[in-house]
C-alpha cells in the first residue's frame, strides 16, 4: 500500500521563494508627500494717519512804542524771548524802519542809516494774550499803537506795510544843513521822502544833527519822525 504524499508544484515553490525573499528584504514604505503649508495670514500694519496741515498763521503788522535809542536791543530781546517761550507760531518778524542818508563830513561823502521812526518798531505778530504779555514783560517796550486796555490795536493797513517795506533802507540825498526856516510849534508839510505830502507840528529842532523832529499822524496816532531841514516846508 502506497502512502499518499503531498504533491509540490513549481508555482508553489516560486511563491514560497518570493515570500522568503520578501521577508529577508522588506520593501520600504513609500513616503507620502505632505501638502504644502498654507501661507500665514497677512499681517495688518497700522497706517499712520497723515498729520493735518498746520493752521495758517494769523499774522498782521503792528506798530509798538519802545524806548528811543534802544530799538536794536529791544528787538533782540523780544526775538530771544519768543524762542525761549516757544511762541514762534504767533511771531513773524520785527523791523526797525531805516533809510540811508548821504552826508558830507570833512569834504567826504559818508553814508549812514537813520531811523524813520525813532522809538517805534514794526512787528509782524498774531495779537493775542500771550504775545501781549511777552511784549509788556520785555524791558523798554511800551504799548501797541492804537490799542487800549479794552481795545485791540488796529493792524497797519496793507498799503502802509507795502510802502514801509518797499522803502526800507532806501537812500535819500543828503544836503548840508543850514538854518531852519521854521521853529518849534510851527505847522509844516513834508515835501520829500517817505512821508511826502503829510503835515505835522514841529516838536524839536535838532541843530547838532541838522534835523527837525515833526509829529505826524501815522497808523491812526501821533508819531514823531526826524527829517532833514530841506525835507519840510512851512504850511
Amino acid at each position: 500500500m502506497t502512502d499518499d504524499l503531498p504533491t509540490t508544484t513549481s508555482s508553489d515553490s516560486d511563491a514560497a521563494h518570493s515570500e522568503e525573499v520578501a521577508a529577508e528584504h522588506p520593501t520600504p514604505a513609500t513616503a507620502v508627500a505632505e501638502p504644502p503649508a498654507a501661507p500665514p495670514p497677512p499681517v495688518e500694519t497700522a497706517t499712520a494717519a497723515p498729520e493735518p496741515p498746520p493752521p495758517p498763521k494769523n499774522l498782521h503788522w503792528y506798530v509798538v512804542k519802545v524806548q528811543s535809542g534802544r530799538e536794536e536791543s529791544i528787538k533782540e530781546a523780544i526775538e530771544r524771548r519768543v524762542k525761549i517761550e516757544g511762541l514762534e507760531e504767533f511771531f513773524g518778524q520785527i523791523i526797525i524802519p531805516v533809510e540811508k542818508v548821504t552826508e558830507m563830513r570833512n569834504g567826504k561823502r559818508v553814508v549812514k542809516e537813520r531811523k524813520l521812526y525813532p522809538g517805534y518798531l514794526m512787528c509782524e505778530v498774531e495779537y493775542n494774550d500771550r504775545i501781549l504779555y511777552l511784549f509788556r514783560e520785555t524791558s523798554g517796550v511800551g504799548d501797541f499803537v492804537g490799542g487800549s486796555v479794552n481795545r485791540a490795536p488796529p493792524p497797519m493797513p496793507p498799503r502802509e506795510v507795502e510802502r514801509m517795506l518797499g522803502r526800507q533802507g532806501e537812500a535819500v540825498p543828503g544836503i548840508q544843513p543850514g538854518k531852519p526856516k521854521f521853529d518849534r510849534g510851527d505847522r509844516v508839510k513834508v515835501k520829500d521822502g517817505t512821508f511826502a505830502g503829510m503835515e505835522g507840528e514841529v516838536k524839536e529842532i535838532l541843530e547838532a544833527k541838522g534835523l527837525v523832529r515833526v509829529e505826524l499822524t501815522i497808523f491812526g496816532g501821533p508819531v514823531p519822525v526826524e527829517l532833514e531841514y530841506w525835507q519840510v516846508e512851512d504850511v
